[in-house]
């Protein structure tokens, strides 16, 4: 199954993939769809019943438009640790995204306007279903709702001007996610082994695969819940492989008019322009 969730006319709603066709659920929160909500199931059911969804119509929004928490996971292929200034760590590096970074696919990425070093991260990003706290790694999958595209691009400068990436990683309008969510009955177990390539305009400048992740969605979700309770629509940003533009000699940013996108097997194509924030009035 595959989940889109999208604004018309000022007002949220979902559709789900089946056949071939969008079906509308109408207004409706994702994260009910996402946590298995009993009303939801039976809506689900009879797909079939619900009327398609008119493309043209709508704005396709972050597929869990505000999660409650975006954990974003640093250092987890060995290629991209290579290409950084840092050693390979023993633990996840983990750090948090805001809702307020998100766009969605085909909007535009924002160029802040202190900043010149925008960078590409493609990535995996993991979905939560059911809450997990203290869960093993054996039965971390079950609490996956499902898997989509995060191009977790990063302000390198405001990035490295102290230990903690924080401010980097969390400018309004830099942290795309999308265009849907693929349920993991569609994927290989833990959305191992897909192919992941990120292209600036047409050319690939990231290419890796997801069996290459240090740390395994399973081990992520086990991993952090052991301190934070993950929760229905709470996404995991899994890492990006080797290739970044801040690692390249010269180094490549990217700039307004530029199209970025980033492609998971099995999953999908996140593609976004590149504009400059709009300096206030």
């Amino acid at each position: 199954m595959r989940l889109m969730t999208y604004s018309r006319d000022g007002v949220e709603g979902v559709a789900v993939k089946q056949g071939g066709s969008w079906h509308d659920l109408g207004a409706i929160d994702p994260v009910a769809v996402l946590s298995g909500d009993p009303a939801i199931k039976n809506r689900l059911a009879s797909l079939e019943a619900a009327p398609e969804l008119d493309l043209a119509a709508i704005r396709l929004l972050p597929p869990v438009p505000r999660p409650g928490k975006i954990i974003c996971v640093g250092l987890n292929y060995a290629d991209h640790t290579a290409e950084s200034p840092y050693a390979q760590p023993s633990y996840p590096t983990l750090f948090p995204r805001f809702a307020t970074s998100l766009v969605a696919d085909r909007a535009s990425i924002i160029r802040p306007r202190s900043s010149q070093e925008l960078d590409f991260e493609g990535e995996l990003a993991v979905v939560i279903g059911r809450q997990a706290r203290h869960v093993s790694q054996e039965v971390a999958l079950q609490h996956v709702a499902g898997y989509s595209i995060f191009n977790d691009a990063s302000i390198r400068d405001y990035q490295f001007k102290t230990p903690q990436w924080t401010v980097g990683k969390n400018f309004d309008g830099t942290g795309a996610f999308g265009p849907e969510i693929v349920t993991p009955d569609e994927l290989p177990e833990g959305a191992k082994g897909l192919g992941i390539t990120t292209r600036l305009n047409g050319e690939t400048v990231q290419s890796g695969d997801t069996g290459d992740m240090l740390y395994s969605v399973a081990d992520l979700i086990a991993i952090i819940s052991e301190a934070i309770t993950l929760e229905p629509g709470d996404v995991i940003a899994t890492g990006t492989p080797a290739g970044i533009g801040w690692a390249r000699e010269p180094k490549l940013f990217m700039k307004p008019g530029d199209v970025v996108e980033v492609e998971i097997e099995g999953i999908g194509i996140l593609q976004n322009h590149i504009e400059d924030e709009v300096a206030a009035a």
